[in-house]
């Protein structure tokens, strides 16, 4: 997994590859935490380039999504794709954090 970050306001964070957690998690956590306290109170992460994501994925999306939270943010997901999107509702964490199909859905 990689990831880059395109604009810090509101932040737009593309993911590219499958998410698995190890060290690309917290490297993607650390720059959540770093975009949150330079000021970005929303954070939009776009999956359009993930195929697959596991437990330690979800709970990296999880970590960022307390983080902006705590800070009074928002945060979402977009262009996830069917498997990831039946994963979110299976754990319920389509209660956690809101998932929109486009960036510009995400930012309207």
């Amino acid at each position: 997994m990689k990831f880059t970050v395109e604009q810090t306001e509101p932040a737009i964070i593309v993911i590219n590859g499958d998410v698995l957690g190890g060290a690309d998690a917290m490297e993607f956590t650390s720059g959540v935490g770093e975009l949150v306290r330079g000021g970005a109170r929303r954070v939009v992460v776009d999956l359009n380039a993930v195929e697959l994501m596991n437990s330690s994925g979800l709970g990296m999306l999880v970590g960022a999504a307390k983080t902006v939270r705590g800070a009074g943010g928002e945060f979402c997901v977009v262009g996830a794709n069917q498997k990831i999107l039946s994963l979110f509702k299976m754990t319920r964490l389509d209660a956690v954090f809101r998932t929109f199909a486009t960036r510009e859905d995400a930012l309207a």
